[in-house]
């Protein structure tokens, strides 16, 4: 199997656009899935699309969140390596603001909670998220 770098070198992967929802007390909000793993909402964005309605997309297919906001720019940019998938992911952070937590569970999002850093640490998380994670060290709103 080929090494992530070497799937860059390749120009193979997944771009990813990823919701950073942060609370007022600096924690950043994870989903659980089905499979009990916890990630950032959102998720691939598709062949010709525009990165923030993908973001929207995957939101609204996950959560059924409303979004108030997206910022133009992204927050952070983290390479990874993918638990289920066989090519690298570049996961893109957006900071993100929502009307309010009232989730409709699915498979992909069945709870949706706050984290600081050090607590995000000790639960379920894919490989990617866990790498997304520590880059999340240099924000300086989160705790």
């Amino acid at each position: 199997m080929k090494t992530l770098y070497e799937w860059v070198t390749d120009c193979h992967y997944r771009i990813s656009a990823k919701a950073l929802i942060i609370n007022q007390e600096g924690r950043f909000a994870l989903s659980r899935e089905s499979n009990g793993n916890w990630d950032f909402p959102g998720w691939g964005i598709d062949h010709g699309e525009e990165v923030h309605e993908a973001l929207k997309r995957e939101i609204m297919e996950e959560t059924w969140l409303e979004i108030e906001s997206i910022e133009t720019l992204p927050s952070y940019f983290c390479l990874a390596e993918s638990s289920t998938w066989e090519v690298p992911l570049w996961l893109v952070f957006y900071k993100t603001a929502v009307k309010d937590l009232k989730i409709t569970p699915s498979d992909e999002c069945e709870e949706l909670r706050f984290f600081s850093f050090q607590e995000a640490q000790q639960i379920q998380l894919y490989s990617g998220t866990k790498v997304s994670i520590l880059w999340m060290k240099n924000i300086p709103e989160i705790i």
